[in-house]
């Protein structure tokens, strides 16, 4: 029975400070993409979901200082 040697390092060599930079900057990105995209989503179905109530209360206001009649 025959074994092969190894040969040569199983591990990479040691990535320079600009890559670990890159690769820190990456990760941290992609959870404020995420983040942000559903935070100003949910911002903006709330504007839309209470668009009706706004437009009622303005019409109401804007009839309340008018003398009628």
């Amino acid at each position: 029975m025959t074994y092969m040697a190894q040969g040569g390092s199983t591990m990479g060599e040691e990535p320079s400070w600009a890559e670990l930079l890159l690769g820190f900057a990456l990760a941290a990105a992609v959870p404020v993409v995420v983040g942000g995209t559903v935070l100003v989503s949910l911002i903006g179905l709330t504007v839309w979901a209470t668009a009706p109530l706004r437009r009622r209360r303005r019409e109401r206001s804007d009839t309340a200082g008018r003398p009628t009649g």
